[in-house]
């Protein structure tokens, strides 16, 4: 249950925020060690506008909170982080209409992500009625084809799906070739100026977000959910099939996750990949029953083309589940990048030095009682395919690890915070007691992960070289 409806805009709810802002504990500085609530308001106020500007330090503000002061700091620092963003010089997502209008803008991507890379979009809604926690929100990549042709087509096939009502993202991809793929760096900036966006908005029910795509966005869509699971409620790449290793399945441990290739479609092994795909998520599952949604099909008699139609219908009977008590994340760079959080955990430093291992994070809540397991894990590939050189298959071994240092975030729906926490990192006591929760965490979870649902009052901060 969350604490409070994030997309509510209701005078109860800025009246808290602004009584909260009037009474809460005092920041330092000003007479008698007193700040006025108008400057602990500036204060976060530019903070957040340095942290769009790229200024990502953490904000290092004094605030302890009581537990009753909680709902109201979250709404309060929500709407400062609203307020951040409508101020914010740049491109926006355009006003809201109807899908079937086309209606399209464009964004200029960072030169330095990505040369001339200009990124059209269509933005538009589906359905008569406007759900009451806001639209589902389905992004869909398309295919490798000429990019005005997939584009067009996208917009077709998405305006005939039956997923309304829903809001759609149908973008077109800023450049083609060889090297130019959904999943990178330059598409990420894209892919989170477009939830940040959404979400500020108030129209987008944070936890139904979608991502799916055919063909190259097959590909993109697979790396996509294992990349941004902790914002997706489902994902459903088509005709695709990458190496896990591209894609970590356990990263998709609280999402739903459809894959539908064509059993005949043996180009760059598509059908073989999507089956190792399915191996591995039925594995998991078995071992952590109802923890990974999936359906995993090759179409029997078909190739590289499919009826598209079942996925968005699959995909719309699952939301998100912000606070899960289980997580398991191996931090993988796609385009030279790593994310920085997943779900509740922050990191400060890696504890991998380069790409040839990878950070694995598994976390267990159990009433108040936390055990996390960190671990390096490296990829061997066991099956290579011998015309292109396509890792297809691997071996994963883990090692402990022996630096690094992360922010375990945590909130009333995962904790009892009025109650001693134990925190356990890999089998060492590191924690125990009662975690004080401080507006500075809400105000650096809420720049880190731009989510309504993941603004986090406290955090305990664990040193892994250490241990």
């Amino acid at each position: 249950m969350r604490t409070f409806n994030y997309l509510a805009k209701t005078t109860i709810l800025s009246l808290a925020a602004m009584s909260w802002f009037a009474c809460a504990a005092n920041d330092g500085g000003g007479e008698n060690g007193k700040v006025p609530d108008d400057k602990k308001q500036q204060k976060i106020a530019d903070y957040f506008s340095g942290y769009l500007e790229g200024n990502t330090s953490l904000y290092d503000g004094k605030g302890p909170l009581r537990l009753s002061e909680i709902e109201a700091a979250r709404a309060a620092v929500w709407e400062a982080w609203k307020k951040a963003n409508i101020a914010c010089q740049e491109e926006k997502l355009i006003e809201l209409g109807p899908l079937s209008q086309g209606n399209s803008c464009r964004w200029n991507l960072p030169a330095k992500l990505e040369p001339n890379a200009v990124m059209p979009y269509y933005w538009g809604s589906k359905g008569e009625t406007v759900p009451e926690g806001g639209f589902p929100l389905y992004i869909y990549t398309h295919g490798s084809g000429p990019k005005d042709r997939e584009w067009a087509n996208g917009l077709a096939l998405c305006n005939g799906f039956d997923d309304a009502p829903s809001v759609y993202f149908i973008p077109q991809i800023p450049n083609e070739g060889n090297y130019y793929r959904w999943w990178q760096v330059a598409k990420q900036y894209a892919y989170e100026k477009l939830l940040r966006q959404a979400f500020v908005s108030g129209n987008i029910d944070p936890d139904r977000v979608y991502v799916f795509g055919i063909s190259e966005g097959g590909y993109g869509s697979q790396r996509l959910a294992s990349f941004y699971a902790d914002y997706l409620a489902a994902a459903g790449p088509m005709a695709g099939g990458e190496p896990l290793k591209n894609a970590p399945a356990e990263n998709c441990r609280n999402i739903a996750f459809s894959l539908r290739t064509g059993a005949l479609d043996n180009g760059f092994y598509r059908n073989k990949l999507t089956a190792y795909t399915n191996d591995e998520f039925d594995r998991l599952e078995k071992e952590n029953p109802g923890s990974f949604i999936h359906h995993v099909e090759l179409i029997p008699g078909m190739g590289h083309g499919i009826d598209y139609r079942p996925t968005t219908p699959w995909m719309k009977q699952y939301s998100r589940n912000p606070y899960p008590k289980t997580v398991s994340w191996e931090n993988f760079e796609m385009d030279g990048r790593y994310r920085s959080g997943f779900y509740n955990l922050y990191v400060l430093e890696r504890s991998n030095d380069d790409t040839d291992s990878r950070t694995y994070y598994e976390m267990r809540v159990d009433g108040n009682r936390i055990d996390l397991n960190v671990r390096l894990v490296s990829y061997k590939a066991v099956e290579i395919d011998p015309q292109w050189g396509i890792e297809l298959k691997f071996e994963k071994t883990y090692q402990p690890v022996t630096k690094g240092k992360l922010l375990v975030y945590l909130c009333p729906e995962l904790v009892d915070l009025s109650q001693d926490i134990t925190l356990t990192v890999n089998g060492k006591e590191v924690f125990k007691g009662k975690v004080q929760p401080e507006l500075k965490h809400i105000v650096n979870s809420c720049a880190a992960f731009f989510d309504p649902a993941r603004l986090y009052p406290a955090a305990i901060e664990v040193d892994l070289g250490g241990l």
